[in-house]
């Protein structure tokens, strides 16, 4: 039995943090056991799967970061980029299961009849790229698709260049804005892709909760992106020092986004459990639909 009141700090600090991993991992391993005991759909399961596990992913990463938060920058940059290439996985899987709900399949050019010839409505800026209203068909769901895969590959190839150039000593300050300016941009398409995928198809996705699924996406996206940036407008401002501690403001800094993401990920594990429960594939929604039917 662990004495809490013999621990420092910063062991408190990381044992919390080791709870709250503990506590994602319980949450998505349960819900992953549900699943995997009602295993009707091994397509969309499958997607569901690698989405739900983003949560400890990012926990996980985050608290190995915890650990050795005297690293070097190379060394958060590597963790970084581990979590944004799995982010970049589950947009693109997020897609997939959209597509699976409609039974859209773009490469065996499968677009059912009731869905072609819907208006998509595009806002700015992508109107200065695409008409403001397009009609839907193959080659614009083709598009869509590739508007979200582009950041699959574009994630991966940007991390191997900044953690191989961080190495080499030739990463300026200018290059790293680049990099951001490119990563921003591109999971932004990804993200707007879906969004207008939501809106175009909102009615036939309903039944499958589209919204709560994509904004455990968008959460997790979000408040890890905005969060790091708030800590760095308050270690640029002199509100984050270093004067009582032994790290400087730079580690001070990743260790509250660390800690803050193991939080976080608590959150969102249990809201996978609503957002992405197994009750489509045990057969509880087929009965209450019977049921509703005989009552009507």
């Amino acid at each position: 039995m662990i004495d809490i009141s013999t621990l420092n700090p910063a062991q408190i600090t990381v044992l919390g943090s080791a709870f709250c991993v503990m506590l994602s991992m319980h949450f998505t391993t349960q819900l992953l056991s549900q699943h995997l005991f009602y295993w009707k759909n091994p397509k969309e399961q499958k997607a569901i799967i690698i989405i739900i596990f983003m949560a400890p992913v990012y926990a996980l990463v985050s608290f190995v970061g915890l650990l050795d938060i005297r690293g070097s920058k190379e060394f958060f940059t590597f963790l970084e980029s581990v979590k944004e290439c799995y982010e970049a996985v589950v947009i693109a899987k997020f897609l997939a299961l959209m597509y699976s709900y409609l039974n859209i399949s773009i490469s065996r050019n499968i677009v059912p009849d009731e869905i072609k010839g819907r208006e998509i409505h595009h806002s700015f800026p992508m109107t200065l790229f695409q008409p403001r209203t397009v009609l839907l068909n193959h080659h614009n769901l083709k598009l869509l698709k590739y508007w979200t895969w582009q950041f699959v590959v574009i994630r991966p190839v940007c991390s191997i260049l900044m953690v191989t150039l961080q190495l080499l000593g030739l990463y300026p300050t200018w290059l790293s804005w680049t990099f951001t300016v490119i990563l921003n941009i591109s999971v932004s398409l990804a993200l707007y892709s879906l969004v207008v995928f939501y809106h175009v198809f909102a009615k036939e996705l309903a039944p499958h909760k589209p919204l709560a699924k994509f904004l455990c996406i968008k959460g997790i996206v979000f408040f890890c992106f905005w969060q790091g940036m708030l800590l760095e407008l308050l270690a640029a401002f002199g509100v984050i020092q270093s004067r009582h501690f032994r790290l400087d403001v730079e580690h001070i800094e990743e260790a509250m986004q660390n800690i803050l993401v193991c939080l976080e990920m608590v959150i969102f594990s249990v809201f996978h459990q609503y957002a992405y429960h197994a009750a489509p594939y045990s057969g509880e929604v087929e009965q209450m639909l019977k049921q509703n039917k005989k009552n009507d």
